[in-house]
């Protein structure tokens, strides 16, 4: 099957341009001039971009599923310009810490993702010693946390573990994916029961994050080991971080659509929408990330979608050290960050940039991210001439929770295509494993 496609502002290498992509067995087969007779001509307003790829999703199936599972997370990516997601190891029961839990991720996914998924696996104490199985199993990297993550089945690793993973995964050339906010700071910061938003800042301070990111250098530095920070929430890190790349260590970095979107002191007291860790935090934080991003240090921007159930987000009525913490962000994420930097006079090249091409090279997704002949015919329209208001109760996510309810954003998704075909509620999706 053959299509045709037109814009007058198709993205194709990093610059807007007039073209018309003819798509054929799934792939982008050419680019060439703007056809106003094409099988789609998108209008004027309309920007045709790669598809957004999110490396960073919870899809929680299998065991949680009424917080979320693949149906209904892979049609909130499809309506939010997602092409591809890629699930973290937890929180399912079992996690993906083993090619035997990695079977039963896949069988789950594989007759209900609308967009395509790869997976993580995950590096906990119990397998440490045996990565290897699980990285030759196709997983894209290992995921660790660095403090308690929430669900017991999957423990932090203590600073010994932590070498010990960076050891293991840099004999197979692996990459270590890390939620870095450091155990012993947390515990020592105040944690009183409170409504008050001001208070929950305070027990997840900036210090968690920086002595956190500070020892995962150092592992980097002593083994050689790829690593990735995760959900990098404190402007404090980045002139860590940019050392560390100055100096050459294998090291990326990404933050999230609620960093980049929200700001502390506009935060409600008691709404736990907003809860996720490390948290959201003050306006010239948010100032900062969104520099370092345009300057390079920070890669690519990811939902970090950890969704949960209403019960959960509001249990303790109110008490932010009760509520489940975790941002509902797929299906607006994208939207979101396009419409902060318009605001911003940042280009949505850029936004495709970090969004679509910077966290398809994170996994080896060569084929897509990007628009260009031979890669996969994955794309997204944003229409700048047709706003939307979140409205919580029509999102696909399984759970009627978002800290976007009510926001309206100037441009929305009107089109989200994966190899070519229209997503949509059909679970025509792929799963994915690692290439490299």
């Amino acid at each position: 099957m053959t299509q045709t496609i037109a814009a007058r502002r198709t993205l194709v290498d990093g610059t807007f341009t007039d073209a018309t992509l003819t798509v054929a067995d799934g792939r982008i087969a050419a680019i060439g001039p703007y056809d106003e007779s094409a099988g789609l001509t998108l209008p004027d307003s309309s920007y045709l971009l790669p598809g957004m790829v999110d490396t960073h999703v919870h899809v929680n199936e299998p065991g949680r599923t009424d917080w979320e599972g693949f149906a209904s997370a892979t049609r909130a990516a499809a309506l939010g310009g997602v092409t591809t997601i890629v699930d973290m190891p937890l929180n399912s029961i079992p996690p993906t810490t083993t090619p035997e839990a990695l079977a039963l991720k896949q069988a789950a996914a594989r007759d209900q993702a609308v967009v395509d998924v790869g997976f993580w696996g995950g590096a906990v104490p119990d397998s440490l010693g045996s990565l290897e199985r699980l990285w030759e199993a196709g997983v894209f990297g290992f995921k660790c946390f660095l403090a308690p993550s929430g669900v017991d089945e999957f423990p932090a690793l203590d600073p010994a573990q932590l070498r010990t993973a960076l050891q293991e995964i840099a004999s197979f050339d692996g990459l270590l994916i890390v939620h870095a906010e450091d155990a012993a700071v947390l515990d020592a910061a105040p944690h009183p029961p409170s409504r008050a938003y001001a208070d929950f800042l305070l027990s997840r301070p900036d210090e968690a994050e920086t002595t956190a990111i500070r020892r995962l250098l150092d592992g980097a530095r002593e083994t050689g080991c790829r690593v990735h920070v995760l959900h990098l929430s404190s402007a404090r890190a980045l002139d860590l971080l940019a050392d560390a790349r100055a100096e050459g260590l294998p090291v990326t970095v990404e933050t999230c659509p609620h960093y980049l979107c929200l700001a502390a002191d506009a935060i409600p007291d008691g709404d736990a929408a907003f809860k996720c860790c490390p948290p959201i935090r003050d306006d010239a934080n948010r100032d900062a990330l969104w520099a370092a991003l345009v300057d390079g240090v920070i890669d690519l921007v990811v939902s970090d979608h950890s969704p949960a159930t209403t019960a959960m987000k509001c249990a303790g009525d109110g008490d932010l050290q009760q509520a489940w913490g975790g941002i509902s962000g797929l299906q607006v994420g994208f939207t979101a960050v396009a419409d902060e930097a318009r605001r911003r006079g940042v280009g949505l090249d850029l936004v495709a940039r970090w969004m679509a091409r910077a966290s398809a090279d994170l996994v080896g997704l060569t084929t897509k991210g990007r628009i260009a002949v031979g890669c996969d015919a994955d794309l997204t329209v944003l229409d700048t001439a047709t706003p939307v208001t979140v409205d919580v109760a029509r999102l696909a996510h399984r759970n009627p929770i978002s800290a976007y309810d009510g926001r309206t954003f100037a441009g929305s998704v009107t089109h989200t295509f994966v190899r070519g075909v229209a997503a949509d509620r059909e679970p025509t999706g792929r799963l994915l494993e690692r290439t490299r």
